[in-house]
């Protein structure tokens, strides 16, 4: 099966968790990382089959944009079937704590 993996950027945490919240409810979908920057920006992503992930990325800027006050979306993204080295360096493999929830 062909995983994809989709990340939202947000300014605030209360936007990053409705995105979050919204994307899982949304698609089959596994949230595999959430990080947070010094300058508040926020960054949540998911790993899932690539019709999942873009159903869920589309329910989480809505989410993350309905946010009441300065909930702005910065940027997001959604990449089908990235290579190896890439889930080897950056921070959107399944993790131990991810694992259970795999879907």
């Amino acid at each position: 099966m062909t995983l994809a993996v989709g990340v939202i950027e947000t300014q605030t945490f209360p936007a990053v968790l409705a995105a979050a919240d919204a994307m899982v409810k949304a698609g089959r979908v596994t949230l595999t990382k959430y990080e947070r920057a010094e300058s508040g920006r926020q960054f949540v992503a998911v790993r899932g089959p690539v019709a999942e992930v873009k159903r869920a990325v589309e329910a989480g800027l809505v989410a993350a944009k309905a946010c009441p006050g300065y909930a702005e979306v910065m940027t997001h993204v959604i990449i089908p079937n990235p290579e190896e080295n890439i889930d080897a360096v950056l921070p959107i493999e399944f993790s131990p704590q991810s694992e259970p929830f795999r879907v």
